[in-house]
């Protein structure tokens, strides 16, 4: 399929699924905005490759005028997955700049929290070369789905009610946001638009993950995602509940809230209400 083809798929077939879904979340969020300086962050998956078509589509449809540079940070991929990300990104026509980094080989040196360690290397990288771009955001592939298993797990294992955010300023990187464009889009929609259009993108380029027992938060990611199955049996709209929940929030019934790192129990305001 021409990639023609396949940029129409996204503003005809998918309209309703992903393309609106994707402009309503930069619309919403104010995720694009006027003379921004984006890069676009690829790993070869389904989800950031859509990301890179959607900016794409969105740059030749929209009055907002913004700059985009899709970048592809290589950690020590094998040859096979460098040269099926190239490819990829030739069938879609999206111009990547790949560059390198030794984050394979320095985690593969060590024996605790090499999971933590490569997380923390790459978000490293990666702010530096937004950086060195001249970049004020950086855009990731996340999606509908990661935003709902993320407030799962946050409440049923770590004992607090948080979300993954459309947008995120780096304490780290004066000057840098993240921005989360598929935020609303569903990955089931995505892996019909893959599938419609007859593409094959990485599952995991993770050298370590069948070796690895740190890799117990994806475990529990599909957790989330099998008990929001199963709810979705009686109750079709439960994700879409779970989401609104985070954006409708009553602090009248709360036992407590945490605000920039400061707890404040329900007690510091009931005595003041009538």
């Amino acid at each position: 399929m021409d990639y023609k083809d396949i940029e129409r798929s996204i503003i005809k077939k998918f309209r309703k699924d992903i393309w609106c879904k994707f402009t309503k979340a930069v619309r919403e969020y104010k995720l694009i905005e006027e003379n921004d300086n984006i890069m676009v962050c690829i790993s070869g998956g389904k989800d950031s490759f859509l990301l890179a078509k959607c900016i794409q589509e969105l740059q030749r449809h929209s009055k907002i005028k913004f700059d985009a540079h899709f970048v592809v940070m290589n950690p020590g991929y094998t040859d096979y997955n460098k040269d099926m990300i190239i490819k990829n990104a030739e069938i879609l026509n999206i111009p990547i700049e790949m560059f390198e980094s030794n984050i394979f080989d320095v985690v593969a040196s060590v024996d605790k929290s090499p999971c933590y360690l490569c997380a923390k290397m790459r978000r490293g990288y990666l702010y530096d070369k937004a950086k060195s771009l001249g970049c004020n955001k950086i855009a990731l592939g996340h999606h509908f789905d990661d935003v709902i298993e993320t407030i799962l797990l946050s409440m049923l294992y770590g004992a607090e009610i948080r979300t993954m955010m459309p947008k995120l300023k780096s304490t780290n990187f004066k000057g840098l946001e993240l921005i989360r464009p598929l935020y609303l889009v569903k990955e089931d929609s995505i892996k019909s638009w893959r599938d419609y259009n007859n593409l094959t993108f990485l599952n995991c380029a993770c050298k370590f993950t069948e070796h690895c027992s740190e890799k117990v938060e994806d475990s529990k990611r599909l957790e989330m995602k099998n008990l929001v199955k199963e709810l979705r049996k009686t109750n079709k709209n439960v994700d879409h509940n779970i989401f609104k929940a985070l954006d409708n929030v009553n602090l009248n019934c709360v036992l407590g809230i945490k605000e920039n790192g400061e707890y404040k129990s329900f007690l510091s305001r009931y005595d003041n209400r009538t």
